[in-house]
């Protein structure tokens, strides 16, 4: 399989990368706000949603090492993520994006367990890029309806 690279310059893009990244992994140090460059840094590990690798007829989880980063950023907030356990291990639901004074608003990356984080853009202007190959995840995500 092709590694995935995507960018996203508004909110439909934004909607599409979000769905690439349900159930993405990563722990709560690695997580980088660079206020010079205005850059929100997320490095992943994610589910491989478009995978198609089957083994004895069933679909074989994969996972990919990724990166996702935000430009254009002018101020990152957290609510319900301890930032103080650099291990802490975070999953990424959905990223959402609120607009305010277009083309700027608030991406929301919001995670389970109540978790969030709020990047308050200039525009929408992000890029999702996977770093290598995919490795045999042990359990496909599940959440109850």
């Amino acid at each position: 399989m092709d590694q995935l690279k995507l960018v996203a310059l508004d909110e439909e893009d934004l909607k599409i990368v979000s769905a690439h990244v349900q159930d993405a992994v990563m722990k709560t140090g690695d997580l980088e706000f660079l206020p010079s460059l205005k850059r929100f840094i997320v490095p992943m590990n994610r589910f491989a949603w478009e995978g198609k690798s089957r083994f004895f007829f069933r679909p074989r989880p994969q996972r990919r090492n990724s990166v996702l980063h935000f430009d254009r950023v002018l101020n990152a907030k957290t609510s319900g993520i301890a930032r103080d356990r650099p291990a802490e291990i975070l999953s990424l639901l959905a990223i959402s994006f609120v607009p305010m004074d277009a083309p700027a608003g608030i991406v929301e990356l919001i995670f389970s367990g109540g978790g969030a984080i709020m990047l308050d853009v200039e525009c929408v202007e992000a890029r999702l890029a996977d770093l290598g190959g995919a490795w045999q995840a042990s359990s496909r995500p599940y959440h109850k309806v």
